[in-house]
Parts: structure tokens; sequence; C-alpha cells
């Protein structure tokens, strides 16, 4: 392949001229939490692929803080390994040994004054030898409760801010806050020490291929858009469904649950992608806005122990694998009311989609593991049909598939072949898989290259925080009085009370 076809074919490109790929300008990378596994399995291989792609200038440097005793040596053989297992692109020597020349390590913990000092030190160094410029990103991947003591770090060491034309920016990973009070409470800190502008808050999902489609689907095809509002859809379910169970992660989940842990963020983003209007431009205040607009329109159906349901999975089949319940996981309370089942029903206050319902629902040990947005299609007025030839036929549907099968369906009513007229269920089917030859970049991959382009269109700001907060918290505090979960066998599709939550207005749950 020449030079030139790789340019091309470069899944990364430049929004402006598609011929040219998006190369970051010199700068660093400076991770925080860099023991952890978002750190070995996402991050650090996301930056050898991005370099292996020709993305990132030969002046880049990758800083790892940790309270590890290491140095520069042990750090690079720490992201070899991360990056032997989980890169997504070959390992190339020679990339390799460009990238590494950057790497850096500072061992201290964070409220050690010292530690920031020597890491001020390390970047002022990397400056000078490096040419990084006075360009650095602080990539936040540590617990929430920890944010304060390093931005207040970041600031008192001067850190944070900005000289001449260098940019300083900060990157966070979710949990955005645990409701609208630490929210804005977490929001206030940081702002206090970045600028709006400077606040990168990852939430992976918006970094998929497929989610980024939902606009070039509406927006780029007549075909759909006359058919997206109340006149033709009955209701959008949105469904993350995973077919694992917690795992090691009891500690971190307890308290916390699949509302908070996936609703708050992933679903309630598809959602205002889904339902909002036509953006002015892609730029990102213009497409933030939009999101705003939807959010700030959506509330809750009520009542609310008739429009929601929650559950805990119990022990079950997963596959042909005997799995244990909830209660029965390593470091896991018997007396824990956390759910790992979480549906909800939502509408959206506008002219387009007044009457229709959202439905958000994820849940832990369920079926199998996907996410998809399905638009539910209103029936025909008319039928001109026997009962007998349409008997099975069900609501039209246009189904976006995130994961693990990247794609859109889109289910209607065909004549099986045969001299009588009966109509069944059919699917026209698209996949990115066959559809394309270029691979889709990893999440982190696309999300780590806008923050050092300083690109933030996928990226939630904080109102998007706050309002989701807001949409949230009635339905967790509800939650907080109605004693115990319900149970679901693992395995299945969550609680009874999820289906009769939907019985009762004559719809059913989708099975993926």
């Amino acid at each position: 392949m020449s030079g030139r076809d790789s340019v091309w074919r470069n899944p990364l490109r430049d929004r402006r001229d598609k011929r040219l790929p998006r190369i970051a300008g010199p700068c660093s990378l400076i991770i925080f939490g860099v023991t952890g596994d978002l750190a070995r399995k996402k991050l650090m291989p996301a930056v050898y692929d991005l370099a292996n792609r020709g993305l990132l200038p030969p002046s880049f440097a990758l800083v790892g803080f940790a309270r590890r005793d290491w140095d520069d040596e042990d750090f690079a053989k720490v992201v070899h390994d991360a990056v032997r297992d989980h890169a997504r692109t070959g390992f190339r020597e020679e990339v390799w040994e460009r990238l590494a020349e950057g790497f850096r390590f500072v061992s201290g913990s964070f409220d050690d004054d010292d530690a920031f000092d020597r890491l001020k030190d390390t970047l002022h160094r990397l400056d000078k030898e490096r040419g990084t410029d006075g360009n650095h990103a602080f990539y936040l991947s540590i617990p929430p409760k920890a944010f304060p003591t390093v931005c207040e770090q970041l600031h008192r060491s001067g850190l944070a801010t900005e000289e001449g034309d260098n940019w300083r920016r900060v990157v966070i990973e979710k949990p955005f806050g645990h409701d609208l009070e630490s929210a804005k409470e977490l929001n206030s800190i940081v702002n206090s020490v970045f600028p709006e502008s400077s606040v990168f808050r990852i939430d992976h999902y918006l970094g998929k291929e497929t989610v980024q489609n939902i606009l070039a689907l509406r927006f780029a095809n007549q075909l759909f858009d006359p058919l997206w509002s109340s006149h033709y859809v009955d209701h959008v379910q949105i469904t993350m469904a995973e077919d694992i169970g917690l795992g090691g992660r009891a500690g971190y989940y307890d308290g916390i649950g699949a509302a908070r842990d996936v609703i708050q963020n992933h679903l309630l983003q598809l959602m205002a992608l889904v339902a909002m209007e036509e953006p002015i431009s892609f730029e990102p205040k213009q497409l933030q806005d939009e999101k705003i607009k939807v959010l700030a329109a959506t509330s809750n159906i009520l009542p609310l122990d008739e429009n929601t349901a929650r559950g805990q999975y119990g022990p079950g089949w997963q596959g042909s694998q005997k799995v244990p319940g909830l209660l029965e996981e390593e470091g896991f309370s018997q007396d824990s009311t956390t759910e790992t089942f979480a549906a909800i029903a939502l509408e959206v206050d506008s002219r387009r989609w007044a009457g229709v319902p959202f439905y958000l629902r994820t849940g832990k040990r369920l079926g199998r593991r996907v996410t998809e947005i399905a638009l539910v299609f209103k029936r025909a007025p008319h039928l001109p049909f026997d009962k007998t030839m349409t008997e099975e036929l069900s609501q039209n549907a246009l189904v976006i598939r995130v994961q693990p099968d990247e794609g859109i369906t889109l289910r209607f009513g065909s004549k099986v072949p045969a001299s009588s007229m009966e109509v069944r269920d059919v699917n026209m089917d698209f996949s990115y898989g066959t559809a394309f030859t270029e691979a889709s970049p990893e999440a982190y991959e696309r999300l780590i290259l806008d923050v050092l382009l300083g690109e933030p269109s996928l990226f939630p700001v904080n109102e998007e925080v706050e309002l989701s907060w807001k949409i949230l918290d009635p339905v967790i505090e509800a939650w907080a009085e109605s004693g115990r979960p319900d149970t679901y066998e693992s395995g299945t599709w969550g609680p009874a009370s999820a289906d009769a939550m939907m019985d009762r207005v004559g719809r059913t749950w989708r099975r993926p």
C-alpha cells in the first residue's frame, strides 16, 4: 500500500479535508492512575495505536504518575506489556522505539506536594528536550473522590496554568458525581482550576463509530427524516445489556448501581443524539446545544412505581455455565439494595416527540451482550389482510446496533413466496464489518486524539451532566424508599416488573 493510499484509508481523518489525517501537534499526555485496568487495557494501547497510525507527533510524550517505586524504564516495560496484550494494530519496533523515547514516570501520592513539583520539572524538561511546547493533557483515571486533591495540586503547582499560546487540558472519567448536588460540586471544583473549554469528560460510548453514525443516518438521508417523529414512531427503546456479572468490581459497584453507572451517562447521551434537532453545523457548540435542549425537555413518565423497574440478578445459567447470584458474589453485602438492572420511561416535551415514550434499560447477567437503539413504528392504520395472513406481523422497527455486531437493521413485513397472500417480518441488514474495508478505530483512540486536538464535539459539557442527574435523581430517590429490588434469574432479560412496566401500556421489550 502506498503512503497516499494509507492516508486515504485512515479512519481518523481531518473533518475539513477527508484526504488529510488529523495529526496532533506537540504535546504530552499525563495519566494519573496509570496502574489501573483502564490505563493498561485501554489508554496505553490506544496511545500506541495512534502512534502506529501516524497520528501522534515525533515530539509526543507519555507520563505516568502513581505511587509505585518505578523509574522510566520500569514504566516503559509496563506500557510495552499493555501494548503487547491489548493494542489493536500490529507491533512495529521503529514506532515503539520512537514512542518510548518520550516515556517518563513520576512516583508519588496525590497529596504529595513534592511529587507534583517533580512532575512540573519533568514536563518543563520535556518541553525543552522533547519539544512538547508546554501543551499538556492531564488524564484523571482515578476515583472521583480524588479529583479535588489532584485538581488542587495541579493549581498549586502551576501545572494547570497556560502560558502564551500553549494549552492545558484535563480529562475526567465517569462517574461525574453520584447525584445532581455532587455533580454541581465536582463541576465547580474542576472549573475553578480549568475553564470549561479545557475540560473533557470521557463517555467512551460517544467515541464508538456506530454512535456517531446516528448523526449521519439522520441528517444525510432524506429517507428517514420525515419518519423521525411522533407522527410515525410509536416508541423508542435503548438497551445496553451485559451477559457478565460483577466479578471483582463488587467494592466499586455497591452503592452505585446500573442507573448511575449506565443510564445517567451512556443511555441518556444516546437518547439525546436520537431526539435532537438538526444542528446548524457539526461544530462542538452546535451539537452540545441541541443535546442540551433535549435533556432540558426530558422528564420521567409518572407514576414512577409503574414506569420504572429495577432488579438484582440471582443464580442461573449463562449459556452452559451455572453462575452465582449477586448476593453470592465475593465482597457484596447481603443487605445491599444496589440494582444490577434498571429500566425507566421518559418523555421529551417537544413538538417532534410529544407523546412518544423513550424506554431506557440496562442490566448485568442478561440474555446476551448487546447495545442497541430501536425506533418502533406505529402500526399501519388499515391492513387489508385477513388475520391468518398477518397473524405474526409485528411493528416496523429501525434498529441501530452499537455493539457487538455494529450496523443497522430495518424490520418490515414482506410477502412469503407462495400462491397465497401471507405476510411475515423480514430484516434488511447493514453491517459495518462487510460494508467497509476500513476497521473502525477503538473509542479511546478517537477520544484521546480529540483531546490532544482540542476537539470537544464528543464530550458532554457540565450542563449536560447536571441535566442528566436532574432526570435520574427522582427515580433513585423513589427506589430508596421502596425496599429491595426484585430478583431475576441470570441469563434472562430482567425482572418481571420490567415486563409489567410495558404490559400496562400494551407494549413489549425487544429481545435482541
